[in-house]
């Protein structure tokens, strides 16, 4: 990630709606989470929803994709760990021992380790 692109996703995380709907997603996963579900969580009318993701998409934090009528959004990991690989390349001269590497796993992964362990 460049200095363009870091600017571009922190200016688009400076806002209150888009943080709680970006951490949302994170938490979420790679399967992300559909648009009106989104909006009720985050208590945004669904024309404001499209604004607050549109400007995550730009900055190449977040994908899109559909599903027969609804559009589902999720983050995007690579993205964000390129995001904090920059913010954190140069901490204590070592940025490998320093930066946090986030790789998700599936809902259906989860699904089956709790299975396994119950």
């Amino acid at each position: 990630m460049n200095t363009e692109q870091t600017i571009s996703a922190l200016s688009a995380l400076a806002h209150e709606h888009r943080l709680r709907i970006y951490r949302l997603l994170v938490e979420r996963g790679p399967e992300g989470l559909a648009a009106g579900a989104i909006a009720e969580r985050i208590g945004l009318v669904p024309s404001s929803l499209t604004f607050h993701v549109q400007a995550l998409q730009r900055a190449g934090l977040i994908t899109q994709r559909r599903a027969s009528r609804q559009i589902f959004y999720a983050a995007d990991f690579s993205a964000m760990n390129a995001l904090v690989g920059y913010l954190t390349e140069n901490c204590c001269g070592e940025a490998s021992t320093c930066a946090p590497n986030c790789q998700p796993i599936s809902a259906a992964t989860k699904s089956r380790k709790a299975r396994r362990a119950a």
